[in-house]
């Protein structure tokens, strides 16, 4: 079990103020947490794939110029420089 003393360290590294109550439920989680991490080192190993190396079906990617903004602009009602003016907000 982790003491007491490790507790407050950590309390104090994170700038918390704990009662003692709270010293003594922190020292059983923290506790509880760390016999976990035993139990997953205990876990079998697992085989893992690189699929960075797998090929991938994309498309290229390239600039098309569609012509959208300029139809949009042009629809706009009031524009200006070839952008849409809009009214002031602030």
């Amino acid at each position: 079990m982790i003491s007491k003393e490790e507790v407050e360290k950590i309390a104090k590294l994170s700038r918390l103020e704990l009662s003692e109550k709270e010293v003594e439920k922190m020292q059983k989680d923290l506790s509880e947490i760390l016999n976990y991490f035993d139990v997953l080192k205990s876990a079998p190993k697992v085989k893992t794939t690189n699929h960075s190396l797998q090929t991938t079906n994309l498309r290229i990617d390239e600039a098309k110029d569609s012509k959208v903004a300029d139809k949009l602009i042009n629809a706009s009602p009031d524009k200006k420089d070839g952008y849409i003016k809009v009214k002031a907000i602030f």
